[in-house]
C-alpha cells in the first residue's frame, strides 16, 4: 500500500485518493483538558490532542457538549493508529495552530488509512499561541 501511495502522489495524485473506505465522521469541542496526558505532561503535536481527546471521551468518559460518539477509537489499537492516520490525511496548517493553541470544534472525517481534520468553530484557550507546529 506505502509503496502504491508513494506512485500515486508522485504521479500527481492528491492526497485525497488515500481517502477510499470511508468509515465516518466525528465531532469534538477540544478542551484544555485534552491537551494534557493522563500524567499531566502537556502535548505538542495536533495527533496527541486528537488522540487525547478520543482517550477522555471513550475511557475517561469527559466529554463536551458538541462530542460525538465514533466507532473506531474506543479500541486502544485503534487510538495508537491515530498518529499515522493524520499523517496520511490532512490538518491544514491554520488548523493545526488552532488545535495546538485553542480549543476548537473540530470535524474529523475517518477513512481505512488517513483522518482529515477541519476547524467547525474557534475556540479561545489560555495556551501562548507559537509559531511551530509539529
Amino acid at each position: 500500500m506505502r509503496n502504491l501511495t508513494r506512485l500515486l502522489l508522485s504521479l500527481g495524485f492528491s492526497v485525497s485518493i488515500l481517502n477510499a473506505g470511508y468509515i465516518g465522521t466525528y465531532y469534538a469541542k477540544l478542551a484544555d483538558v485534552d491537551h494534557y496526558n493522563s500524567r499531566g505532561v502537556r502535548l505538542h503535536s495536533v495527533a496527541a490532542i486528537i488522540r487525547q481527546d478520543r482517550f477522555n471521551y471513550h475511557i475517561r468518559r469527559i466529554r463536551q457538549s458538541a462530542d460525538t460518539w465514533d466507532s473506531i477509537f474506543s479500541n486502544k489499537r485503534n487510538r495508537a493508529r491515530l498518529e499515522r492516520m493524520i499523517k496520511n490525511g490532512s490538518v491544514s496548517w491554520s488548523a493545526k495552530q488552532d488545535i495546538l493553541y485553542g480549543n476548537p470544534i473540530i470535524k474529523v472525517d475517518i477513512y481505512d488509512y488517513s483522518i482529515n481534520v477541519r476547524i467547525i468553530s474557534r475556540g479561545r484557550s489560555s495556551f501562548k499561541r507559537g509559531t511551530w507546529v509539529r
